[in-house]
């Protein structure tokens, strides 16, 4: 007999565990609460326009090649790969933008532009920074989080002092150019938290911008979710939209079946890849293994107030992936982490996959996806919205020297109420917890409950963290833990 395993949500993680657990022999059934699959990286079609509306990053392609390769397939059976040139543009004011290309070396000529001598030193820094990549992927984030024996090798010792430095430190230590700093800090505002609480070891994120480069597949970042449903699929893993679990059912310590609006599924193992926190509240209080307080001292990711804007003309001045840090990083950063309110001048990004892919917008039109970062549990209100939506508008045509606000077809907003309701994201954070020196590895929330012996979690609040790349990951290691310690009837393993 097939061990029966269910999972709660279908975002990237839950997707990618059940590709393992299907391959080795378990019957895998998906429960997602939505209408779609892909959790978080769900798509919003309206009036010929196309958004993702979550990740719209494709970072660390060695990643998904990784994934797919277990399958004996690769990501090119399923979706086009575009290595976007300018990776990325950064305003700092009015027509006035650095534009980081597709090679190292188009990089470095645009640093010694900035500041005479930063080149020597951005070799040296992204040397160390891919040096980091190497241990972290080959070392460490494929390390279930369970001892911190993981994180010793002879390879790792040598990164200790890394890990009680920071992002912040080392940057400013050999760079002087306010501009070139804050493009060096950016890469790990993924990984949700500030430059000086980021240990310096995660400028492995560097290499991963810088070296590996960022990229567009065709049809956007939901096109690695149907690619990953279509794979699932065919391993055999029956995937169910439109039921919410409203409770996991425990008799003595074990968990005996997910419970919907619509129905029960029983099952000998149960996987929750839905946010950890509303995980635990759908057990009895005795079989939660994290307290309210617990949850409460953690640091957590930004969440966003995201619009999705439709134009009818095509947007001048900016690339695919643009960043306006035309006012104080700092302020934005601490009114995020150290004071929780909205900004009064904030950063913000902006998304245009129609210069890139043609289908995502109507002939003549841009679609623009706009992301101001915010504290989690701010009040959220349409009128907040749209006086943000007021003030980046008016910013970004004074940037780009360009009038855009007449020029909108129709807008759409996501922020934190919507986080919460959609995805029972604790507090709408957008990223999960935060990879801080003391939450990182094995101090993060464990892939296997301590209370109930067949209930499992993956995605951003367990290891190896927040973003695509780690939440595929994080499916692979619960699937691995899973079929250690629940070992199926079949030969297969993972």
């Amino acid at each position: 007999m097939k061990l029966k395993t269910i999972i709660i949500g279908s975002g990237f993680s839950s997707l990618s565990a059940s590709c393992y657990l299907a391959q080795a022999g378990y019957d895998v059934t998906i429960l997602e609460k939505n209408t779609t699959v892909g959790g978080r990286a769900r798509q919003l079609k309206r009036d010929g326009f196309t958004f993702d509306l979550g990740p719209s990053w494709y970072w660390m392609p060695d990643v998904f090649e990784r994934f797919f390769s277990d399958f004996n397939t690769k990501p090119s059976n399923f979706y086009h790969l575009e290595k976007l040139n300018p990776a990325y543009e950064v305003y700092f004011g009015k027509n006035d933008s650095i534009r980081i290309e597709d090679t190292l070396e188009k990089i470095c000529a645009a640093f010694e532009e900035e500041e005479k001598g930063s080149s020597i030193k951005l070799r040296k820094f992204i040397a160390n920074a891919e040096d980091n990549y190497n241990v972290a992927i080959k070392d460490l984030v494929y390390k279930p989080g369970v001892s911190p024996l993981e994180l010793v090798n002879t390879k790792t010792i040598k990164k200790i002092g890394q890990f009680f430095s920071n992002i912040k430190r080392d940057v400013r230590k050999e760079f002087k150019n306010d501009r070139l700093i804050k493009i060096l800090e950016f890469p790990v505002l993924f990984l949700g938290a500030k430059p000086s609480d980021t240990p310096s070891f995660y400028s492995f994120m560097n290499y991963a911008d810088f070296g590996l480069g960022t990229w567009h597949p065709d049809g956007g970042m939901y096109s690695i979710i149907q690619a990953m449903e279509t794979l699932a699929k065919r391993l055999g893993v029956t995937i169910k939209t439109n039921e919410n679990v409203v409770k996991i059912h425990v008799e003595g310590k074990e968990a005996k079946k997910a419970i919907t609006e619509n129905g029960e599924y029983e099952g000998d193992i149960i996987l929750s890849g839905a946010d950890y926190h509303h995980s635990e509240t759908l057990l009895d209080t005795k079989y939660r293994q994290y307290s309210e307080n617990y949850w409460s001292k953690k640091t957590f990711a930004p969440s966003s107030l995201l619009f999705y804007v439709g134009f009818d003309k095509k947007i001048e001045n900016v690339s695919h992936h643009t960043l306006f840090f035309d006012v104080d990083f700092d302020a934005h950063a601490h009114v995020i982490y150290d004071k929780a309110s909205w900004p009064k001048e904030p950063l913000f990004y902006a998304n245009f996959p129609s210069k890139t892919d043609p289908a995502a917008a109507p002939e003549g039109k841009e679609a623009g996806f706009f992301l101001i970062p915010i504290a989690p549990g701010l009040e959220d209100t349409p009128e907040l919205r749209e006086q943000y939506f007021d003030i980046i508008m008016e910013r970004f045509q004074e940037i780009t020297q360009q009038n855009i606000i007449k020029h909108v077809i129709f807008k759409e907003s996501f922020c934190v109420n919507d986080f919460v309701k959609d995805y029972n994201s604790y507090k709408g954070n957008a990223y999960g917890m935060a990879n801080t020196l003391l939450q990182t590895a094995f101090l993060r929330p464990n892939l296997k409950s301590k209370k109930v012996t067949n209930l499992y979690f993956t995605g951003q609040l367990t290891v190896p963290g927040p973003g695509v790349p780690p939440a595929l990951i994080s499916g692979k290691l619960v699937a691995e833990l899973i079929s250690k310690h629940q070992p199926n009837t079949h030969e297969n393993t993972i």
